[in-house]
């Protein structure tokens, strides 16, 4: 189990995650189950050598395959998405119910790292449909937008000097 435990948050959603796991037939181990409490309840996307790391702390002897086999399990059971941009995870346990694959839209902060994930039909409509101009069939889709939050966005920014 991991050390000091997850926020009530983050163990519900692991509740949800295994009733989902189990009803699809799959099984929630407890590896597969605390690398998506880290992803979770991480402050940031997650990397893998990041949730390594972390998953070291009460495994020690867990490997890079241990964490990467996890990692496509909760992917290929739509818990967890994989951000491009960042070679990080977050967790996806929201969408109901839960499917690898689903029209997905991210909003990453360049400054505090947060992201927010969007599931915006008219977004996912527009790409088919745009695609569907150009004779192609969208089957997955995750979109990465890269800008500044409302939080960082309301911060004061510093001045720059001119250069004498």
């Amino acid at each position: 189990m991991h050390d000091g435990g997850f926020s009530p948050r983050t163990e519900q959603a692991l509740d949800r995650a295994r009733a989902i796991c189990a009803a699809r037939g799959a099984r929630l181990t407890e590896i597969r189950r605390e690398v998506l409490g880290l992803i979770l309840d991480a402050p940031a996307p997650a990397g893998a050598y990041d949730l390594l790391d972390r998953l070291r702390r009460t495994r020690h002897s867990a490997a890079p395959p241990t964490v990467y086999r996890a990692i496509e399990f909760l992917a290929e059971h739509g818990l967890i998405h994989r951000l491009a941009r960042r070679a990080a995870f977050v967790g996806c346990i929201a969408h109901d119910p839960p499917e690898a694959g689903h029209a997905a839209q991210f909003l990453i902060c360049r400054g505090c790292g947060r992201v927010t994930e969007l599931e915006d039909p008219e977004l996912a409509h527009a790409l088919a449909h745009a695609a569907g101009r150009a004779g192609f069939t969208v089957g997955a889709a995750t979109i990465e937008a890269e800008g500044t939050c409302a939080d960082c966005a309301a911060v004061p920014q510093r001045e720059e000097l001119p250069c004498l």
